[in-house]
Formats: structure tokens, C-alpha cells, sequence
């Protein structure tokens, strides 16, 4: 579960390696042995509940998501997201099936608060010492590449880069003489490409990555052919790749190949699991919060003259024109072809609005429009109509971020782009946030996203 929640796109192994077989099992095998230890540790009797249970735990968290490739921050906040959205789904299952009470009470919280720490302590072991495994030849892949070019030269980086990837490129092979070429970064030029199945034969290449231009296809043809006469892997890495892909994959039409260059991160399963989520939560914070919204109404009503709601025209999924609920916090509602945007000190807001936007209470009211499917809790903030207008023409893909819901949060907002945005800079930087998110999105990150909105919704400042 770990692997299939976490979407970010990275280069992974696809042969059944050393590194590949820790990244799959690690993590269950490290969830199963916590608890283990713990029943040891409780004296607690094993019998058919906890083969159950560690066979629930594993095939939850198969395969596991080492992530050599991250920094020490990212993987922090990944494992502790993912534990808890682990310990989320397995509680619940066992609160609803009753399932909870064969174990004691404090052996299942110890195993749900030291497991979290014993994947980060193995996953820094592991990251520490299996270059060293790795680089001793038995668990390395030997590579080439054909094409010496941007797209060539970034590949071969992210092998060395990456030594978890277990891929040792022994070089280049390209047509053009030695002073028409860019340098390499160290990486030697081989030979021509005429002489590439020749060389992959006697070297006993494994894999072979084609870093050409689409515009060669006849060159890529004749070398797939020449290809044909060894047993190397060979992967295609297109030069369309060196754009700014938003959620960049292969996919079949009727069985004819087709690459996505944009496209939004919920579909299939995802799209499943993503409502799902947002429906389970907005219900249960409602349910919660209904005595609060109901104080907050009368609060709102009392504060100025004027209806407690205000109904925003934002622009939602692909685009199109939607209401946003939130309890009004000024006196004046401008929602028309010109709005102006909060700032500092800004004399239509009232004081009890002030506190309500402050600590953003005023946006509780949007769990309705996600629960009517308008809105996602997370997700890139709707702006309201005349700014999408004015900054589609300024900020360049600034219209991509409707490839999905609005969001009641977002992965801007936590980074600290909250609040008014006066400058085009700011503007850009929020987008820039928005695509990042697009780009990497997975349920773990949405995790992360809402935690770490609850921790600074009371100490911002950038909302007014």
C-alpha cells in the first residue's frame, strides 16, 4: 500500500534486484517484526488473531516505499504520513469488526507508536550502507546510452545521482564528432552508433537507453533493428520528457500507443480513493463542528448587517464557474467582474471577521461544497474569477492547476503562500506550488498537507 499511495515519479528498477526486493519488503517486514516483539514484550499469547493481523499489516503496506532517492525531510514526512493513514485504515477495520479487542490495549499502542521510528532508524541503515552492497558489482546493472544530449546527460546524472538505482553507465554512443559535442560530465563517449549492438554483445550490456530525438526516427528504427541480435533491455526516453509534464505517462488507445503530457493526477483508482477520502473526512468534520459553525453563524449574523454566508464565484474543475461557501467576514461582498483582493488593515472586514479569517474558520463552510463535489479538501485554492482572468494572461500554466478540484488547503498554502498575493511574483510562485502538486500528488501527501494546515492555521499571518 505503501508504494501504491505514494504516486511521485521517480526512476525505479524494474528487474527483481537487491534493491528493488528491500524497497518491496522492508517495510511490511519491519511492521510484522514491531509486532511481534511487542506480544513477545507483553507476554501477550499468539494465536490465530495475530497471523491475521500481520497478514492484514502486510498485504496493507506491500510493497513497501523505501524511497532511497529522498531527502532526509521528505522522508520523514512521508513515513510518519503513511503510518498514520496505515494506522487509520487498520483501526478502523478493527473498531468497526470488533476486532480491536483480542489484543491488549497498551501492546497496540506501543506498536503504533514505535513502529513509525523503527522504519526511519532501518530506512537510514539501509540507505547508509547498501551503496556500498551495491557498488561491490554483484547487485549493478550495466548501461549505455545513445544520444549525447540534454536529455542523455540528465539520465546518466540520475544514475549517479541515485546509487540505489544499481545502474553503472559505462558511457555514450553518438555519430557526431568529438567538437560538436556538449560536455558530458566525465561520462566517456564510446563509439558510433553503428557500432552500438557490436559493443552491447561483447560488453555484455544489460540495458540500453535511447536518448534520440523523435524527429530520428529512421535512425531509432534502424538501431531497434540492429538491436534485435542481443539480449539488452532497451527503454525509449523521449525528448518530450524535458518539458514540464503534469502527471507524464504512457498509456494505449485501442491498443495504439498514446503519451499524456497533461493530465490530472485522480483517475482510475485514484480518482475512487481520492472522493472517497474527501467524503469520509468533510462528513465526520461536519458531524464535529456543527456546534462551532452554528456559534460562528451567530457570531457572523450579530458582527454586521448582510446574509452569514457568502457565495464566491471561483472557477473549479476544467475551468468551469462554481459557488464557494464561506461565512462572510466584511461588510462589503464584491464578487463581480473586479474584485478586490483582502489586505492588511483592510476596512471592510469587521472584527469578529477578522478573527474568523485569521484563524480560517470562515472556510468551514466549504466542507458542504466538497461533500456536493464542487470542491476537494486538498487542493490548489480557488481565485476568484476576475483574478483568474487577469493572471491566465501573466503567469504562464496557470490555467493547469484546474486539472483538478479546488482545495480547501493546499500545498502552496502550507509552504506559505497564504493570503493576499499583490505582487505577479507571488502569484507565480503559489502556481508554481499548485503544478508541484499536480505533479506529485498521492493520499500520503494529502495527509501530510492536512496535518500540517491544523499545526499552522493559529500561528499564520498571512491571512487577514
Amino acid at each position: 500500500m505503501f508504494a501504491a499511495i505514494d504516486r511521485q515519479n521517480v526512476l525505479r528498477r524494474s528487474s527483481f534486484t537487491l534493491t528493488s526486493a528491500i524497497e518491496a519488503f522492508l517495510d511490511p517486514a519491519i511492521i510484522v517484526s514491531v509486532l511481534l516483539c511487542s506480544a513477545l514484550y507483553f507476554n501477550d499469547r499468539m494465536g490465530p488473531h495475530y497471523l491475521i493481523l500481520c497478514a492484514l499489516s502486510f498485504a496493507l503496506s506491500f510493497p513497501g516505499n523505501v524511497a532511497f532517492h529522498e531527502i532526509p525531510r521528505r522522508m520523514l514526512r512521508k513515513q510518519f504520513s503513511n503510518w498514520l493513514l496505515f494506522v487509520g485504515i487498520l483501526g478502523t477495520f478493527g473498531v468497526v469488526s470488533g476486532y480491536v479487542h483480542y489484543f491488549p490495549q497498551d501492546l497496540l499502542l506501543s506498536w503504533a507508536v514505535i513502529t513509525p521510528f523503527a522504519l526511519i532508524g532501518c530506512h537510514v541503515l539501509v540507505r547508509s550502507t547498501l551503496p556500498r552492497v551495491i557498488s561491490m558489482g554483484q547487485n549493478q546493472r550495466v548501461a549505455v546510452v545513445a544520444g549525447v544530449n540534454d536529455i542523455g546527460i540528465r539520465l546518466t546524472q540520475q544514475f549517479r545521482d541515485n546509487p540505489y538505482l544499481g545502474t553503472k553507465v559505462l558511457g555514450f554512443f553518438d555519430d557526431r564528432s568529438s567538437d560538436r559535442l556538449q560536455p558530458t560530465n566525465g561520462v566517456p563517449i564510446l563509439d558510433t552508433m553503428s557500432r552500438l549492438a557490436e559493443f552491447v554483445k561483447r560488453h555484455h550490456v544489460e540495458a540500453i537507453y535511447l536518448a534520440l530525438p523523435m524527429a530520428t526516427q529512421p535512425r531509432i528504427l534502424q538501431l531497434l533493428d540492429d538491436l534485435k541480435d542481443t539480449t539488452a533491455s532497451i527503454y525509449f526516453v523521449p525528448d518530450i520528457f524535458v518539458t514540464d509534464l503534469i502527471q507524464g505517462r504512457l498509456d494505449s488507445v485501442g491498443g495504439m500507443p498514446v503519451v499524456a503530457v497533461c493530465e490530472t493526477p485522480f483517475t482510475g483508482f485514484s480518482g475512487v480513493i481520492k472522493r472517497a477520502s474527501d467524503v469520509l473526512l468533510s462528513t465526520l468534520i461536519l458531524l464535529m463542528l456543527t456546534p462551532i459553525m452554528a456559534a460562528l453563524a451567530v457570531g457572523v449574523k450579530m458582527s454586521s448587517p448582510g446574509p452569514v454566508i457568502f457565495k464566491q464565484r471561483r472557477y473549479g474543475l476544467d475551468g468551469k464557474e462554481i459557488l464557494v461557501y464561506k461565512f462572510r467576514s466584511m461588510t462589503a461582498t464584491d464578487n463581480g467582474a473586479v474584485v478586490k483582493q483582502a489586505t492588511k488593515n483592510d476596512q471592510r472586514i469587521t472584527p469578529f471577521g477578522a478573527f474568523i479569517r485569521r484563524t480560517s474558520l470562515d472556510e468551514l463552510p466549504q466542507f458542504v461544497n466538497v461533500l456536493q463535489g464542487r470542491m476537494s479538501i486538498v487542493g490548489p485554492r480557488p481565485h476568484a474569477v476576475a483574478h483568474n482572468e487577469t493572471y491566465r494572461k501573466l503567469v504562464k500554466g496557470y490555467m493547469v492547476r484546474h486539472k483538478v478540484k479546488p482545495g480547501i488547503t493546499g500545498w502552496a498554502q502550507v509552504n506559505g503562500y497564504r493570503g493576499e498575493t499583490e505582487t505577479v511574483d507571488k502569484m507565480e510562485k503559489r502556481i508554481e506550488y499548485d503544478l508541484e502538486y499536480l505533479r506529485n500528488w498521492s493520499l500520503s501527501m494529502d495527509l501530510w498537507i492536512i496535518i500540517k494546515t491544523a499545526l499552522l492555521v493559529i500561528k499564520d499571518r498571512n491571512a487577514y
